[in-house]
Formats: structure tokens, C-alpha cells, sequence
């Protein structure tokens, strides 16, 4: 058991510069021993072998953002799970029923808004929604007239 602040974060300053000597050898010899091409294609903006076409700064629809939120509430959701769970295996056997309904609720509470935005079609990235099509415009019918009629008038 550590005894001194010192002690306590020497494991941590240790893993940091082993994961800053990993990366910085990773870069330095993929700098060293890699391969390059330098030729149009790989100097254009895109690289996934189409030609790029149109402007780069184009709308993205709100679907984007809604599942781009709903990724982060779920995020934050799993990252309170985690202390409460080192916090409740801590908990004697007596006090451990009321966080783990309250844990209980909170899931349940977060179950209800996925469910809510599965219904509302935020999931469903496939182009189709559930509304009724709007009426499409179709002009009215005329019949040509009649081919006595044009004679008839000609005369």
C-alpha cells in the first residue's frame, strides 16, 4: 500500500510515458519504414475513389444530430453506471436495496426515452416515414377536340 503521494502516482506517470513512448515510436517508425505515393489521386480531397463533386459544405439532415445525441446520452448514461457500481459493491448488505432500485429506475427511465425516439423513427435511417404522402398535383384531362369540329370551322 502506498504511503506517500508520490507512491501513489508513480504507476500513473510510469503508464503515461510508456503510452507516449508507444505512440511516439509507432509514428516515428511508420515515418521511417512507410511507404509513399505521392500522385493526383492521393492529393485530392477525398480518397474513396470517387471523384469528389459538389461543395464540401453541405446540410446534413437532423437525423444526424438526433442520433448524434442520443449516442451521447447514452454515453453519459454508461459512465454513471460505472461509479455506482464500485460504490454499491461496497455498500453493506443491508443498505444495497435502495440504490439498486433507484439504479433500477434510472434504466427504465432511459429504456422509456430509447423506446420513445425508436417509435419516432430517429433510428431509422432508411429514407421512409411513417406520414401520410402529401397529394401530388396532376392537371386536369382535356380531350382534344374533335376532328369534325376542326373542319366545320376551317370552312
Amino acid at each position: 500500500m502506498p504511503t506517500t503521494y508520490a507512491e501513489t502516482w508513480f504507476p500513473v506517470l510510469i503508464q503515461i510515458i510508456i503510452a507516449v513512448g508507444v505512440a511516439g515510436a509507432m509514428i516515428g517508425l511508420s515515418a521511417i519504414l512507410g511507404h509513399r505515393v505521392r500522385d493526383a489521386v492521393k492529393s485530392s480531397p477525398y480518397e474513396s475513389g470517387m471523384k469528389p463533386v459538389g461543395n464540401a459544405r453541405e446540410r446534413f439532415s437532423v437525423k444526424f444530430y438526433l442520433v448524434a445525441m442520443v449516442f451521447i446520452l447514452f454515453d453519459i448514461e454508461a459512465i454513471f453506471l460505472y461509479p455506482w457500481a464500485v460504490v454499491y459493491r461496497d455498500l453493506n448488505k443491508a443498505a444495497r436495496f435502495f440504490p439498486f432500485i433507484e439504479m433500477v429506475l434510472f434504466i427504465v427511465l432511459v429504456l422509456c426515452g430509447f423506446f420513445y425516439i425508436w417509435k419516432k423513427g430517429v433510428l431509422d435511417w432508411s429514407g421512409r416515414v411513417d406520414r401520410p404522402e402529401a397529394p401530388v398535383y396532376q392537371p386536369p384531362i382535356t380531350e382534344p377536340p374533335a376532328i369534325e369540329e376542326e373542319t366545320e370551322r376551317a370552312a
